[in-house]
Formats: structure tokens, sequence, C-alpha cells
């Protein structure tokens, strides 16, 4: 079998997202101590898009590791990764050996921030909640394979599932299993605006200018119980429009932590030639990017079309170019560093190959050159995207056999026509919601999925995906994952373009940033602290 290796560092977690609030005149170290971080997401509820931080619709990094902040779940992955522990339960686990019943016990004396006791009701209304609302974001996907929650007196509760699944654990600790009180949420529509309400480990005053979060404070919740220990009181959260801006209120003191997005220029500069009193911090990342295509499409709808861009993309040349050394080619969906990754773009297409293209669309019967529009937003994965686009368009264009322009758009306009299925081809990143390789097939591939493609295996939903959770060891699904990553690559609903490190900078006062991110991704505020730790 022809296979191109890539060699990547072993990793476990990928994003630092988040917004961050505005420091003192005297420094974002002067005052009260709190901490400040930096981040280019973007926060807006929008009409299409009302209720941003509402966990039965939030599903983009930036909204999750603000939910993750506030709402409590179950479980929750420990600082240094691994398996879930518990967080607003005491302990949990599969009661029989199919991994179909799912039992947790709650902490005793939980409660949520205004003093409301925590109950196995709370529980079943917070999961049922988001099933009753089935959001179009396809948040719900996630918890689809519960068929009942049943709670047991008022400190258990069963998780009856449809089918096996030796995932579960990894799904109760994301935010879409958010625990919420009924008094603040209403069971069958969504929560408009930025007001949270949960048990987690702060409490969250948000500022708003028009339909934006520019501004957050998550305050210490003096009644959370749970695994994680705070090391401050209080972090700001502030949202910049360019990573250049968040550089420079990096360099003036004005912000503590900058993360997700530093730009590839900035990430080799601290490196090449470091700032006073900053110090760049490589963290594990298992970031990915792929273009995706509306499969019903007329321009794209022809398998062959969408098997040829396959064949000349250059995913090197793209990360090399655009990236440099934060961004390595990725030949299937599934990250090199995940176990079960195969090279199957590779070893299916091989090279670039102009020649190759030319005979798949020759054969197809295809008049070229084919004209498409790749779209990609302009807001969301940092500067590099709209460089990115222009050098795909550039190889797409060289070959003659296509005729492509691109266009940008803000997210809050992106995605909502995304899912409308307005787009034939265009760019989304992934950051993984657990480290599984069920986290990077099913999101696109399963039922009611993230991407709300058309596309639709047969084979991989109903038959492989199911197999892959049976296994309680992960290792024996790896047969079903690289049987998922063949078809893909044969059927191209999806095509993977490169995975990328993740990179913070901080102040050199600041400490737990090397636990700011864990092996899930999350943004654990809650680490950060001063002076020594």
């Amino acid at each position: 079998m022809n296979r191109k290796t890539l060699v990547l560092p072993a990793v476990a977690g990928v994003l630092a997202p988040l917004l961050a609030g505005c420091g003192s005149t005297v420094g974002a170290g002067g005052g009260d101590q709190h901490i400040v971080v930096g981040t280019t997401d973007q926060f807006a509820a929008t009409e299409d898009a009302p209720a941003p931080l509402d966990p039965a619709y939030a599903y983009d990094t930036g909204t999750w590791n603000v939910l993750r902040q506030t709402l409590q779940t179950l479980m929750h992955v420990p600082r240094g990764g691994g398996r879930p522990v518990g967080d607003a339960a005491s302990g949990c686990g599969f009661t029989d050996k199919a991994s179909q019943s799912y039992r947790c016990t709650l902490r005793e004396g939980l409660s949520f921030a205004d003093g409301t006791p925590v109950t196995s009701e709370d529980v079943k209304f917070s999961i049922e909640r988001v099933l009753a609302v089935k959001s179009d974001n396809g948040t719900a996907a996630l918890l689809a394979n519960i068929d009942k929650v049943e709670p047991q007196g008022e400190k258990a509760v069963v998780f009856h599932l449809k089918t096996p699944d030796a995932t579960f654990p990894y799904k109760l600790s994301t935010p879409v299993a958010g625990i919420v009180s009924k008094d603040k949420y209403d069971g069958k529509k969504l929560r408009e605006g930025f007001d949270v309400d949960g048990s987690g480990p702060y409490t969250l005053q948000a500022e708003r200018q028009d339909d934006r979060m520019v501004k957050a404070v998550f305050i210490k919740n003096p009644r959370y119980k749970g695994d994680v220990k705070l090391r401050n009181d209080k972090v700001e959260l502030r949202s910049f429009e360019t990573a250049e801006a968040m550089g420079e209120a990096l360099e003036a003191d004005r912000i503590d932590l900058a993360t997700r997005a530093l730009d590839p220029q900035q990430i080799k500069e601290l490196g090449e030639e470091p700032k006073p009193g900053i110090e760049l911090i490589e963290v594990p990342g298992l970031e990915i990017r792929y273009l995706a295509f509306n499969t019903t499409d007329p321009a794209v709808r022809n398998k062959a079309v969408r098997q040829a861009i396959a064949a000349v993309v250059d995913r090197g040349r793209i990360a090399g170019e655009v990236y440099g050394s934060t961004a390595q080619p990725l030949y299937s969906l599934i990250p090199s560093s995940i176990p079960a990754h195969t090279n199957s773009f590779f070893d299916k297409y091989g090279e670039p190959s102009k020649a190759k293209a030319a005979g798949l669309l020759r054969d197809a019967g295809i008049t070229t050159p084919v004209k498409l529009t790749l779209h990609y937003t302009t807001d969301r994965y940092g500067d590099s995207t709209a460089k990115e686009f222009a050098a795909l368009r550039s190889q797409l264009n060289a070959t003659g056999l296509f005729d492509v322009t691109v266009q940008g758009t803000k997210w809050s306009e992106f995605r909502p026509a995304q899912k409308r299925g307005d787009y034939p081809v265009y760019g989304l990143g992934w950051f993984p919601d657990f480290p599984d390789p069920d986290n990077y097939v099913a999101p696109f591939l399963d039922a009611d999925n993230f991407l709300n493609t058309p596309y639709v295996s047969k084979v991989v939903r109903d038959q492989l995906i199911p197999q892959s959770r049976r296994e309680a060891d992960r290792n024996a699904a790896a047969p079903a994952f690289e049987q998922m990553q063949e078809i893909v690559a044969g059927d191209v609903p999806v095509l993977p373009l490169w995975q990328g490190k993740q990179y913070v900078a901080a102040r050199d006062d600041v400490t737990g940033v090397e636990w700011a991110l864990n092996a899930s991704s999350d943004l654990q505020l809650w680490e950060l602290g001063r002076g020594t730790a």
C-alpha cells in the first residue's frame, strides 16, 4: 500500500478560545489581580442565531469555552487528559457489559449559583431539553443515542442508550450535557441572548454592544462543588477583531494571555525574537481544517468533480506557504496523532496530479473548466484563512480544469448560509469535542450532523459508527474507522487539508498557562494565577 507518513508529536488537545476583558490603565496585572484573556472569537446574537450561549444550541469552540466555565457537567476531562472523571457527579459508570446503561450519582450539597439544589430531575430536564429543542446546529446529535433518562431518587440518574456506546462518558463531559434549571430555561425553546445560569466554577457577567458580547467577566462561584480547584477569583475575557489587535494588547500589558488565534507570523516572530515579559508556549493541538461539499449542488453533485479537486490540491504547499511550522498536511478526517488514523486520501490520489484529475473529469463526461465558488468565513479562524483560500484558488485554476472564485463572509452570516445549503463548497475548522476518532467522523457523517450535510453513507451511519462504539477497547475499533476513512476518500463529502499546532502567548507572571488547555481542548480558566503556582 502506498502511504505517506506524517510524523507529529503525540498530542492530546487543541483550542484556546474565548474572549476577554479590558485591563486597567496600569496594566492587566494591576488592581484586584484578576486575569485578562484575549481571543479573536466573536460572539453575536443574530436573527439566525439568537441564542449563542444556550447549551441546546452552542456547538463551536468559543461558545463552548464560555459554557465550560459556567455550566457544570456530570463528568469532565481532568487537567492532564485521559478518561472523564466526576464533576457534578461523585461517580459514574456502565452498569452492564454492553455499554448501554450508564449510572451517575450526584455530589452531596450540589446547588446552582443562586442556591437552588441540583437534583437528578434537573439532569433529566437538561438532557431531554436538548433533545426536544433539537436545534439545526447539530448539537443534539451528541445525545441522540439516549433512549431514556431515569432519575433514581434525588441523587442518582441512569441513562438508557439505544445502542452500545463506549464514548458516552466523553459526551456527558461536553457542554451540550450542561446541567441547567427549569426555573431559568424553557424546556422546549432556546434561551436568547448572553445570560448563562449554572452550577459551574464561575458565574458570568456579559457586557454587550449591539448584538455582540464584547466583554465577559467570570467571577468565582462560592457554591461550586466539583472536581476542579480555582486558582483565581476572577477572569475577564475580551474579544478582538484581529490577531494584530490582540497582540498589541498583550505587548501593552492590557491583557495577560493571548489565545485563539495568533497569526502564524506572530508565532514566528515571538518564537525567533521573544518580546520582553512575554512567553510563547506550544500546547497540544488537534485542530483540523477541511473543505466540505453540498453534494446536492449541481456544481459538485458528480463525485468526479470532488475527486478531481482531491487529486490536485497540494496540502503541503498550503500548510508550508500559508501557515509555516504551525500546520502539517492532513490526508484523513482523523488526525495523524489520533489512534486509527490512515492516510486514506494519499493512498487513493497520491501526489497532486493534473493528469489524474483530468482523467477523472473526462471519464465522467464533465465539461471543463468547472466553475466553482469556494466560501470561507472571515472572522472565525484567523487572518490567514483568506490567504489559504487564495492559494486554493490558484492551485485549482492553474490546472485549467477549474474556474474558481473565492468569497469570504462573516461567521454570523456564513454559518446559517452553510447550514441552509447555500454554498457548494466551503471551508471549516474542527476542534474535537473529545479526543476519540469517533469525534472526527460522527459530526460529519452521522444523522443530524454538525454540517447538516445531504451526503449519506448508510454503511458508515448504520453499520460502522455503531460497530465502532461497541468497543470499550478503543484500539479494537480501529478496523471500522479505517474502513470509514476509505469511504470518505472515495466519495469526498469532505476534503481534509491540514492539522494544526496550538500556541498561547502570556505575560511571564501568569501561572498555570500550560494547563489552560487540556487533552480534550477545553479552556480551563480556573488554572490561571499569578506569581508562583
